[in-house]
């Protein structure tokens, strides 16, 4: 792995290029502001337009939401997992066929597992512009998102035609839908009221890990973030760890397992036989199965980072065999 080819699979976050047209609600007004990232795989944009970066994925995809001040991201439901890292800024995230059923701030570091099959959305009630790292679970991410049928009906009075195809079409730039392709039809009333309620104190307690405890249980060894036998426990196809100045020993080490190495605070050195280099906050690194490496803080100061990697666990819904049993 020469250090050429190791910069092929990292994504820079000053080389991260955007798409304002990624999803239906595009120029619906308080959504019209916002930016999507594709950085590893094409996540679930709806654009032809949309930039990705790193097409191989490992059984998941990696993106970012960027948004200003005051910018939301309309309700919608996936079906196979969504994971976001707040990156930087202050975000609520809200939940429910009309975004009432609960609410909650997160803050930088701060990781949510989004139950599937709900309707979730987020916005950006910082003060200055922000970004949350997302991992979808499988290749194709699911396939795609549902939105509520508000969502569909207030993009169509701005423009915006969702196709059965999954493509965005602009009517007042003159695009039409191509032949044989139907409108998307929204949810019914009786589908919609059949979404589940997922009350807040749920959400928190058992889909929620805040970035301060994540330091903490950091202090030694990675903390088992989400994962069968982790602090968030699911089966979404991956499993993400946390990794802290203290948490990893000096000695190289390998995994036969894809890794996703993204920094949230502090500069981090990667180390391999070939080369060496840093990573930053913001970065999206892919470290291929089998190679030996060394991970650690590269200066001085708070260091911290989500660590991902690929398990043999379909992607699909939510877990739920641990509440069950």
């Amino acid at each position: 792995m020469t250090p050429e080819s190791m910069e092929a699979r990292i994504v820079r976050y000053g080389d991260l290029k955007p798409c304002r047209t990624a999803f239906i609600d595009a120029h619906t007004p308080g959504s019209d502001r916002k930016e999507n990232f594709t950085i590893i795989g094409a996540g679930v944009t709806e654009s032809p337009h949309q930039h990705v970066h790193i097409h191989e994925t490992p059984g998941f995809n990696i993106g970012a939401a960027g948004q200003p001040p005051g910018c939301r991201n309309s309700l919608h439901i996936h079906t196979t997992a969504e994971v976001f890292f707040v990156l930087s800024g202050r975000w609520r995230f809200f939940w429910g066929r009309w975004g009432a059923d609960g609410e909650f701030i997160a803050e930088q570091g701060d990781i949510f597992n989004i139950p599937t099959g709900i309707f979730r959305g987020f916005e950006n009630v910082g003060t200055d512009y922000g970004m949350i790292m997302a991992i979808l679970g499988g290749d194709d991410a699911g396939g795609g998102v549902t939105w509520a049928p508000q969502v569909i009906e207030e993009a169509r009075e701005h423009g915006l035609v969702l196709g059965e195809n999954g493509v965005i079409y602009d009517t007042r730039a003159g695009e039409r839908l191509p032949d044989g392709v139907a409108p998307m039809q929204p949810l019914s009333e009786e589908a919609c009221a059949a979404v589940p309620v997922v009350p807040v104190e749920e959400i928190v307690r058992d889909y929620v890990a805040r970035y301060l405890d994540l330091a903490a249980l950091s202090a030694r060894r990675p903390a088992k973030v989400i994962g069968p036998d982790a602090l968030l426990r699911d089966r979404p196809g991956f499993e993400v760890d946390f990794i802290s100045r203290g948490s990893l020993p000096p000695e190289p080490y390998a995994t036969d397992r894809h890794e996703i190495l993204m920094p949230v605070r502090g500069h981090w050195r990667l180390e391999w036989d070939e080369g060496a280099t840093v990573l930053n906050p913001g970065d999206t690194c892919a470290v291929p199965p089998g190679l030996s490496r060394r991970l650690s803080p590269a200066m001085s100061g708070e260091a911290a980072m989500y660590r991902v990697r690929d398990t043999d666990d379909p992607a699909g819904p939510t877990w739920t065999e641990w509440k069950e049993g």
